[in-house]
């Protein structure tokens, strides 16, 4: 079994995994010289070893070295925490939209930028997972999110109205952004390789929140655009193109494991959750 975070598909979750094992390393030393003080003290400073303590009560420079320590440690930690907190949320020149809203219990995507694709995307029930078309169970989707690789795409997040919260989380790009009804959000990400990257809801967000996987889809540009121009004209025929003819998991060129958090073991319904009857501003229904 693998211990570790799930390898970086994008610039911002290698980032991230560069200051984790920044902090990894300073927390490691901090543990070690801490430890290794508590064995002198047990050792050097016993009743038997030391039967007459010293009574000194200060000492000024080690007052000063173990003031000053921390401080030079919080800021090597600060310094390179604030420069990735500005490069991930910075978005720069973003070449594409993709909007996410969060629903009860599923997710609905939109491409704006390619001619208003939309469509939404349910669990696959765990009856009819084919793992012979690379599905897997509790993370596969009916429909896919298909993104291109090599282009920056801002992702705007937000819930439907009257719903409830939720959070588009994908470790592998290394973002988790709050889906809260009434607000927008926005992070971005560029996919490196192509792949199929899973991901899943990461709020608390009601009795179905285990059931709202993400599946993203990383093809080439030109596969994009193919499968763009057949969505513009009917969704579900462009998934089953795409599904078809260009799996990446039959090809083998990516396959990325499950996210690290458990999927709690919950009997899972064989029919996918019905859409909630949202009210509108207006106050007609949806």
């Amino acid at each position: 079994m693998a211990i570790d975070l799930q390898p970086a598909a994008t610039d911002s979750a290698q980032r991230i995994h560069d200051f984790h094992n920044l902090l990894l390393y300073i927390i490691t030393g901090i543990v070690v010289f801490v430890l290794m003080l508590l064995v002198v003290v047990i050792f050097r400073f016993n009743s038997k070893a030391n039967p007459v303590p010293s009574k000194t009560t200060h000492n000024v420079m080690l007052e000063i070295v173990w003031t000053i320590i921390p401080v030079v440690i919080l800021i090597i930690i600060a310094v390179p925490s604030f420069q990735l907190l500005y490069k991930n949320e910075r978005i720069e020149n973003p070449e594409m939209t993709l909007k996410v809203t969060g629903f009860q219990w599923y997710w609905g995507y939109e491409y704006p930028d390619q001619g208003d694709i939309a469509f939404t995307s349910y669990m696959i029930p765990s009856d009819k997972v084919d793992a012979a078309k690379g599905q897997k169970r509790l993370l596969s989707t009916d429909n896919k999110v298909v993104l291109p690789v090599g282009v920056t795409i801002q992702v705007l997040v937000t819930a439907a109205v009257n719903d409830v919260i939720h959070a588009w989380a994908m470790p592998a790009f290394g973002i988790k952004t709050d889906a809260v009804p009434g607000r927008l959000n926005h992070t971005w990400f560029r996919i490196n390789k192509p792949g199929v990257y899973y991901g899943q809801c990461s709020e608390l967000c009601g009795k179905d929140h285990s059931y709202m996987p993400i599946e993203v889809w990383a093809v080439e540009k030109p596969v994009f655009e193919e499968w763009a121009a057949l969505a513009k004209v009917d969704a579900d025929k462009a998934q089953e193109w795409i599904q078809a003819n260009h799996n990446p998991a039959h090809k083998g060129v990516v396959s990325e494991p499950i996210m690290s958090s458990p999927v709690p073991e919950q009997p899972v319904s064989d029919q996918p959750a019905e859409q909630p009857t949202l009210e509108q501003p207006d106050g007609s229904s949806e």
